[in-house]
């Protein structure tokens, strides 16, 4: 099973990226979210799910451990498949995941795309009391070891890398790897 892939960007289209890694271009599906992240970047380094069936094996890759953990947990779900998991996880952070379930807002499921209310009605049955505890924010030394290793990997200077997730965990600690990311990127755009 594969579980993380680190490589060059061959292609990159909304929902889609294509990395080689050892020879290999693999196709992947991420999360709309991670377009950003993505976009202008030589290369890449994604957790991976492996989803296997029958007559099809699929990667679906997430800039965070955090992300394929959610993801994992929503493929739990009866009724939820990969497409739906991860539009979830292109609409929601998995904070505000974490939120809407644990606070029933289904309706708030209800409107991602392809979601219904009987299925976003599932969802807080079924993950209430389960997502919270099971995807918990990484915080601390290894959101800022990820943030730094990811931004390396992007082709940015380890030390100009450093000091912008120092900076950005400084004036909010429990900063999520995503969120971490995307700001640290815009800062070093700059």
């Amino acid at each position: 099973m594969i579980g993380h892939l680190e490589g060059r960007i061959l292609d990159l289209a909304p929902g889609k990226v294509v990395l080689a890694a050892g020879g290999v271009g693999y196709e992947i599906s991420v999360p709309l979210s991670s377009h950003p992240l993505l976009a202008g970047s030589e290369s890449a380094a994604l957790f991976v799910h492996t989803h296997v069936r029958e007559d099809v094996l699929a990667l679906y890759g997430f800039p965070s451990r955090r992300e394929r953990d959610t993801f994992r947990l929503l493929l739990g779900v009866s009724g939820i498949g990969p497409r739906m998991a991860l539009a979830l996880l292109s609409s929601l952070t998995p904070d505000d995941l974490v939120l809407a379930i644990e606070s029933e807002q289904w309706r708030r499921l209800a409107a991602v795309p392809g979601i219904g209310k009987r299925t976003a009605e599932r969802l807080v049955v079924e993950l209430k009391g389960k997502l919270g505890d099971a995807v918990q924010p990484t915080g601390g030394a290894p959101v800022r070891d990820d943030a730094v290793s990811a931004l390396v990997n992007l082709g940015y200077p380890a030390r100009a890398a450093e000091e912008v997730v120092a900076d950005l965990l400084r004036a909010t600690p429990d900063l999520e790897l995503g969120l971490l990311l995307r700001q640290a990127l815009k800062k070093l755009v700059r």
